[in-house]
């Protein structure tokens, strides 16, 4: 898939994901951790997107192995960011780091993060 079309359909995903956690009374103005993931099955290639994650400013979990549920083990590591739900923020960080994901060869899989109860 070309960038242009992965980073539409992302920016969409992105818009869902907050309208639906603020349709669930998950707080809107606290600072939310959000977490974009990364995954490959060449840890070297792995870590070096990860070093470039760092180099852009981005806090960067160690990469680690895991098991999925099919039995295929795959690398993955996050990049962690302390923001808003602002999907302007947010598709920003998507847009820089999508481009890096396919720089690196390795596969961009998507962000999440968790509800904030209303501290009011």
């Amino acid at each position: 898939m070309d960038f242009e079309k992965e980073f539409a359909e992302l920016k969409v995903e992105a818009e869902e994901i907050i309208d639906n956690l603020l349709e669930d009374g998950s707080d809107p103005d606290a600072v939310y951790s959000i977490e974009h993931h990364f995954a490959g099955d060449d840890f070297a290639q792995l870590e070096k997107a990860a070093i470039a994650a760092f180099k852009l400013g981005y806090d960067v979990s160690d990469p680690e192995e895991v098991e999925l549920e099919d039995g295929e083990i795959v690398f993955a590591f996050d990049c962690v960011v302390e923001t808003e739900l602002d999907i302007d923020t947010i598709t920003r960080d998507i847009e820089k780091l999508l481009k890096m994901s396919i720089e690196q060869d390795v596969t961009y899989d998507g962000w999440g993060t968790f509800f904030e109860e209303d501290a009011s």
